[in-house]
């Protein structure tokens, strides 16, 4: 499971997903990908289950890349816990994605074994993907 080493804040925020992304909304390693159509907190179990799904159809050929990091800490209160005495303590870790952002990356397979690949994944995960790859890019670009 994804989290980070050591963080400035204990607890942070919830924030909001407004707008579309910006950063990370390109193919930059491999030739295939998975992006992003809705905004959501990916979190880090999501992410692993993702992966290992994709890892496992593949078997071994090509070659996988993570492009989130649940960076982001959620905060729960224990169960029956009257209001107040302050926020909770930090339970698990998501990923903030806006629709636009690639997720997944993979190269050296098929483009059957990977759009197979994205799909699986994609069912692990709680927003709406679509499959991208570099030809279609380059020819929109």
């Amino acid at each position: 499971m994804l989290l980070p080493k050591r963080v400035k804040y204990r607890r942070v925020m919830r924030g909001r997903m407004k707008g579309t992304a910006t950063r990370g909304n390109t193919l930059t390693y491999g030739k295939f990908g998975l992006q992003a159509l809705e905004p959501s907190w990916i979190t880090s179990n999501q992410i692993e289950a993702a992966r290992i799904a994709m890892t496992r159809y593949i078997k071994r050929g090509g070659q996988v890349w993570i492009k989130i990091f649940p960076d982001k800490p959620v905060t729960e209160k224990p169960a029956e816990t009257r209001m107040g005495s302050g926020k909770g303590s930090p339970e698990y870790w998501v990923a903030v994605v806006k629709p636009g952002r690639v997720l997944f990356e993979i190269d050296g397979v098929s483009e059957e074994i990977a759009r197979e690949a994205m799909r699986l994944a994609s069912h692990k995960l709680p927003v709406k993907c679509k499959f991208v790859s570099r030809e279609a890019e380059e020819m929109e670009g």
